[in-house]
């Protein structure tokens, strides 16, 4: 087996309760994004582009959607003899069944991954960010300086910093304070959740902390402020660009709303990185003859007859003839009947909704999302009001 010079982690188990009936059956990095993607495409597409070839996927929630999903990895290019892609899940070990405990055990039980590969670095990685990011770059800064540990960094506006792991650090980047989620925050430099560990030292810390009884087994809470504590060598990249945490309905819509406008604020084609997807091919999207689209996306596979003004639609969708969408996301292989009028809305993969329905509002907010989870059937007329969530039985 040839050695790696960094492997990735990429930890993909997190239920996303935030995201309500979106992640009833499926896992947070599995939710639809901008009209073709899924959130994982986003950390899987940064290692394909980043050079990284090696990618052990952390399962755990509702784990059928996103396995099948990623499939061998081919869509990413990570489809290798030595190295690729790989779904990790908890299983059975001597000493019985584990569950994922924290972040930092789910590394831990899947240290014979790592020593399989043999890797110098690891790279840690959350499945629930939107964001572009050369890793090698980080990589390349964290050789440079000998760190023990890098932690990317973006700065964030004060007043959200007690959401985050905030850091302090010197001109050299190196961390010397760091607290996770404090409610008086020394400073606006937050964690993105994106780690990158010399491999003896992460292995080593993560024993450690396994067979530490009053642990959390968690990077924020337990691992790195015990390498602060112990002066080891803890470094910040800083990065500029675009980052979006979605774990809820309102950051999940301000991302889709991001990419729209004639200069959106994410853009998700139109450079050098591409965004790859594991999602199926579809014939290009179709506009009857009353259909309209106007600052939106359309995606492949589309029937357009309605209206569609400010919104970001999803891979084989069907908007019939009068129905209006507005300021809101539909996933794929959704049908909203002819009529309907839709604002201020998520709704989620196969859903049939009937004719002359009335989903949110168009005076709402994205504080008061409605939302409409996979696989409902909505029999005509029905009235759904903002800030609501409907399931299938």
């Amino acid at each position: 087996m040839k050695k790696k010079k960094c492997v990735a982690m990429l930890l993909a188990g997190g239920q996303g309760s935030r995201l309500k009936a979106l992640t009833t059956t499926v896992a947070k990095p599995a939710v639809s994004f901008g009209g073709k993607y899924r959130i994982i495409d986003f950390p899987l597409s940064n290692c394909t582009n980043s050079g990284i070839d090696t990618v052990g996927v952390l399962t755990q929630y509702q784990p059928l959607v996103l396995n099948e999903y990623i499939g061998t990895g081919e869509s990413w290019d990570l489809d290798r003899k030595n190295g690729g892609a790989h779904v990790l899940a908890p299983y059975q070990a001597k000493r019985g069944a584990r569950w994922y405990e924290g972040t930092a055990n789910a590394i831990y039980q899947n240290i014979q991954f790592l020593n399989k590969y043999d890797s110098e670095h690891v790279l840690i990685l959350s499945g629930d960010h939107i964001y572009k990011m050369d890793y090698s770059k980080m990589l390349a800064q964290h050789v440079e300086t000998d760190a023990d540990i890098t932690i990317a960094v973006i700065d964030v506006p004060i007043e959200e910093a007690p959401r985050f792991g905030i850091m302090s650090y010197d001109k050299s980047k190196k961390i010397f304070d760091f607290a996770e989620k404090p409610k008086e925050p020394k400073s606006n430099h937050a964690s993105m959740g994106v780690y990158l560990f010399k491999k003896d030292v992460l292995v080593r810390m993560l024993t450690e902390d396994d067979e530490d009884p009053n642990s959390e087994k968690d990077f924020g809470k337990n691992i790195i402020p015990k390498m602060l504590e112990r002066n080891m060598r803890v470094f910040a990249y800083q990065f500029e660009g675009y980052w979006k945490d979605v774990g809820t309905l309102k950051s999940l819509w301000e991302a889709n709303m991001d990419l729209l406008g004639l200069k959106p604020t994410f853009a998700l084609d139109g450079d050098a990185w591409k965004i790859y997807s594991g999602n199926n091919a579809y014939p290009p999207a179709l506009f009857m003859k009353e259909g309209s689209a106007n600052n939106s996306i359309v995606t492949e596979g589309d029937i357009i007859a309605g209206e569609v003004v400010n919104s970001v639609i999803g891979e084989g969708v069907t908007i019939e003839e009068g129905a209006v969408v507005e300021n809101s996301i539909v996933f794929s292989g959704t049908v909203i009947g002819a009529g309907s009028k839709i604002s201020y809305a998520i709704i989620d993969e196969n859903v049939t909704i009937g004719k002359n329905c009335v989903l949110g509002d168009a005076k709402s907010s994205p504080d008061r999302i409605a939302l409409v989870g996979r696989d409902t059937v909505l029999p005509d007329g029905t009235e759904i009001e903002s800030g609501s969530v409907t399931e299938a039985d």
